[in-house]
């Protein structure tokens, strides 16, 4: 096993950063190009769920990732932040719910992530923070393998 973790503000910018790492990271799993977008997709919702819901925009917040993979390419992701929390996750889940429209938000992004995971849990309650688990089996050829 080998895992990364990474803590940053909770900056919009700071999001391509760490979708970035994710992916460098997981290189020596060989994913396919399907693979990679829709890890970078899952880690963009996510990162973008903690920096605009759970810190409602503010820039002193901090955002942890953790990514760990095994050489069988299952890959779990962990990203966590301290803000305000969801009060009510099974609504929060549903398609096109969404506690920020005037922001022109989708509503998509937990459905998007449960989509593209293999296995997919949200752990928070409002004021107690988020966190989101993430985990996705690759196929690509690991160069374990090889």
């Amino acid at each position: 096993m080998n895992e990364m973790k990474m803590s940053f503000s909770s900056k919009q910018e700071n999001e391509p950063f760490a979708r970035t790492a994710l992916i460098a990271f997981l290189m020596p799993l060989n994913p396919d190009v399907e693979e990679i977008m829709e890890l970078k997709t899952m880690i963009a919702e996510a990162l973008t769920n903690a920096m605009i819901h759970g810190y409602e925009g503010r820039e002193d917040g901090c955002v942890e990732v953790c990514v760990r993979y095994e050489e069988s390419g299952m890959v779990d992701i962990i990203v966590k932040d301290e803000g305000c929390g969801i009060a009510d996750v099974e609504l929060a889940m549903q398609p096109l719910y969404t506690s920020k429209a005037y922001l022109e938000r989708s509503g998509m992004g937990m459905t998007i992530m449960s989509t593209f995971a293999d296995e997919f849990h949200v752990e928070s309650s409002a004021g107690a923070g988020c966190i989101v688990h993430l985990r996705k089996q690759l196929h690509g050829q690991s160069e374990f393998a090889l």
